[in-house]
């Protein structure tokens, strides 16, 4: 646990994280490592503030995806519906996966998830570009990677975006296309691991409200700041969160 903070100040610490998150999604992403540390600092364990975060952050991913879907495209020989059942079925199955991790075990875990996710950002960031042409992935290879990110983001999510910008490039989406289409898919996986999530009953409702407004009100501001920002200043501050975030909780799991 990282902490505990209660009342006002719990309440002020989720709206500032929701606003932060929000806005940082809709510029360059990442929003996942603001929200989970200010759900772990408010009292909840590892698990529930991840399964919170994804519930409070679907609806600011429902809007992205839909203000950019008429962009959205499959690639050849795998249709964007295609592309689609995929993500939703491995979000599910993700989330469920995430659902029969003992919550001490998924403890010991995130630090290692959050250090993949943190690696991922970085390398989408600022290392992908000069090699997003090089090869070429068959259909059933990138519907494959695709099913391998949509579990992963059901059970944490982090960095899922530049994974399946990754995934899309090198099966021959056009960058412009391929952000439009990860947009979309992200939301597709997220709906069924929320919904999973909301069966199961370990959604902390007041922290998800409370965060999802701020969320979505960032991302409202975000997308104002959109041409006003630079975008590699913000990819840095993520990666630093990241960075900040894995040593505190290796160092926390000792």
């Amino acid at each position: 646990m990282l902490g505990h903070v209660a009342g006002p100040a719990a309440i002020a610490l989720l709206v500032v994280a929701g606003l932060w998150a929000g806005t940082q999604n809709a510029l360059a992403g990442g929003g996942s490592f603001v929200t989970l540390p200010a759900l772990m600092l408010t009292g909840l364990d590892a698990r529930s503030a991840n399964i919170t975060s994804t519930v409070a952050l679907f609806p600011g991913q429902v809007a992205t995806g839909w203000r950019g879907g008429s962009m959205a495209m499959g690639a050849e020989g795998l249709s964007f519906r295609t592309l689609a059942v995929i993500s939703l079925a491995g979000g599910a199955l993700g989330a469920m996966l995430l659902l029969v991790t003992p919550s001490s075990i998924f403890a010991r875990m995130v630090p290692w998830l959050v250090l993949f996710a943190t690696t991922a950002f970085a390398w989408g960031s600022f290392g992908r570009r000069a090699k997003a042409r090089k090869g070429r992935l068959s259909p059933r290879i990138a519907a494959a990677l695709q099913f391998a990110v949509a579990i992963y983001g059901g059970y944490f999510g982090g960095g899922i975006g530049f994974l399946m910008l990754a995934v899309l490039t090198m099966a021959a989406l056009p960058v412009r296309n391929a952000g439009a289409t990860k947009n979309v898919l992200a939301a597709a996986m997220n709906l069924t691991a929320a919904i999973v999530f909301l069966f199961a009953g370990h959604v902390r409702w007041v922290a998800a409200l409370i965060l999802g407004a701020g969320a979505i009100a960032g991302g409202l501001f975000g997308a104002w700041m959109l041409k006003r920002v630079n975008e590699n200043i913000l990819r840095l501050m993520v990666i630093a969160i990241g960075v900040a975030l894995t040593i505190g909780l290796f160092i926390v799991e000792r």
